[in-house]
């Protein structure tokens, strides 16, 4: 099932449309098209800066997110690039040129992140504090921890990070890392939960600081007011928006009849 959604941004929602499917990969429309939301809304609001993604494979996802970006800026994608084969990383890149990504938009950096220390991210970047990054490298709690530790550490004061599969069944623990984290900064928020489409396309977490979440709270509500499951989510004590492809709210009465 393919749900039909857009962020609304002509250049990602013709990926979106045609593209996005042909690339290999797990990540779902429904989650591209919110997070390149998200982007645009800081592009919006003049926030600007690098995107980085850990765990890129052949770049489904992080293709989305380069189209999304302003001139002049650039997303990295940073994976171990030997995985079904080395081949990966040549793949990766042709899918990018394939979808209109060059060079100059894009980067793959060949590195293992638990071995990457934030002054080395920020070098392998431009320089200057990250305003997007995705975690979908590997799936254990620690190294999931450990990638959350190294966003925190170069994350911009709007920034966001998502984290993929946090409540996929196959990695039914990956919650706890996020639980904890949040917990040793508590100036961080749950901001939004990205529901799944099925058992591949996984639920993400978006997080960001608790002065930013004006910034995308109602406009994500807004523009996805089809996919917007208004009870919200119970977030440590507030409310994160949660968008959900089929938003149903259960009633006592209806099950009644």
């Amino acid at each position: 099932m393919s749900t039909e959604i857009f962020c609304g941004y002509g250049p990602v929602d013709a990926y979106l449309a045609d593209g996005f499917e042909r690339v290999p990969g797990m990540s779902s429309r429904f989650s591209a098209a919110i997070c390149a939301r998200v982007l645009r809304r800081q592009a919006e609001a003049g926030f600007k800066g690098p995107v980085v993604e850990i765990g890129t494979f052949e770049g489904r996802f992080l293709v989305a997110m380069a189209l999304a970006l302003e001139p002049g800026e650039r997303a990295y994608g940073f994976d171990t690039f030997d995985w079904p084969d080395e081949q990966v990383e040549e793949r990766f890149l042709a899918n990018c040129r394939a979808n209109g990504v060059g060079p100059e938009r894009v980067a793959a950096v060949r590195r293992d992140s638990r071995n990457i220390a934030p002054i080395e991210l920020r070098n392998a970047t431009d320089g200057k504090p990250v305003r997007f990054l995705h975690i979908d490298g590997d799936h254990s709690p620690e190294t999931v921890a450990s990638d959350l530790a190294l966003a925190q550490s170069v994350l911009s004061p709007q920034g966001v990070i998502a984290i993929d599969d946090v409540l996929h069944p196959e990695f039914p623990f990956l919650v706890v890392a996020v639980h904890q984290h949040l917990r040793a900064h508590p100036d961080m928020r749950l901001m939004c939960v990205i529901d799944r489409e099925d058992i591949v396309a996984a639920a993400k977490f978006l997080l960001c600081r608790a002065d930013a979440v004006a910034l995308y709270e109602q406009d994500l509500m807004t523009r996805f007011a089809t996919y917007h499951y208004i009870m919200g989510g119970d977030a440590l004590g507030h409310l994160c928006v949660v968008l959900t492809p089929k938003p149903r709210i259960f009633r006592l009465e209806r099950a009644r009849e």
